[in-house]
């Protein structure tokens, strides 16, 4: 079976890892999930990423990240939010805050795919892919 919505299965993939306390996630690779990789690195909501594979097997190897124990979570809601089927686009203006500054949307704009905080800075708008907090 086709899969219709590939960053939707990257998020279900770290949220079902997370949940059951695994320290890895394999999920295969493309341009748009490494830039979404290197937001939640640089936002501090897992541990760090590698390439691994070659060709069409490749993917890329997330390492989750926890507290002092694995009870706790450093990723405590990640949702989908721009859909195949229903797009949702903000503007510079209208850009969403996730619970009030404590979470992050992650934008995909014409300046690439960057934080709700960064694209405030940058005055532009684009495509919310998905929240995370």
């Amino acid at each position: 079976m086709a899969m219709n919505d590939p960053i939707a299965d990257m998020l279900t993939r770290i949220r079902n890892a997370n949940s059951a306390k695994h320290d890895t996630v394999d999920v295969p690779v493309s341009k748009m999930k490494i830039a979404i990789a290197n937001i939640l690195v640089d936002e501090g909501y897992i541990a760090k990423y590698e390439l691994t594979g070659e060709g069409v097997q490749q993917m890329i190897h997330i390492t989750l990240k926890y507290g002092k124990d694995k009870n706790e979570k450093i990723i405590s809601g990640i949702k989908r939010i721009s859909k195949p089927g229903l797009r949702v686009y903000a503007g510079s203006d209208d850009m969403p805050k996730v619970l009030g500054g404590l979470g992050i949307a992650i934008v995909s704009t014409n300046q690439g795919v960057i934080t709700d905080k960064q694209a405030r800075k940058l005055h532009v708008g684009g495509e919310v892919l998905a929240f995370v907090w």
